[in-house]
């Protein structure tokens, strides 16, 4: 069974960069698929960006241009960088991710971005 934790997370201003990393364990070879999705209080999770073992990547519209999700498949390790951080991006983003057809996620990492 695959689990992962996130670190990275933090308060920034708008326009500010962050990047999150996600280490994944539990796995001899490359994870299937590794994703990112973000959620706030009252507000049900939303897709951010995946990437699949072959590196093929896709981002939600929402991101697309500022966040570039990247992995190193010999660590296992998913990141997520973000750029020209608004305070829209404000939530609690998890990493995910679907090996040999298990899904598991991670306890998820606040980023806080203000005005």
């Amino acid at each position: 069974q695959v689990s992962q934790v996130e670190s990275g997370g933090g308060s920034v201003q708008a326009g500010g960069s962050l990047r999150l990393s996600c280490a994944a364990s539990g796995s001899d070879f490359a994870i299937d698929y590794m994703a990112w999705s973000r959620g706030t209080p009252g507000m049900e999770r939303e897709f951010v960006a995946s990437i699949t073992s072959g590196d093929i990547t896709y981002y939600a519209d929402s991101v697309k241009g500022r966040f570039t999700i990247s992995r190193d498949n010999a660590k296992n390790t998913v990141y997520l960088q973000m750029n020209s951080l608004k305070p829209e991006d404000t939530a609690v983003y998890y990493c995910h991710s679907t090996n040999r057809g298990r899904n598991s996620w991670g306890q998820g990492t606040q980023v806080t971005v203000s005005s």
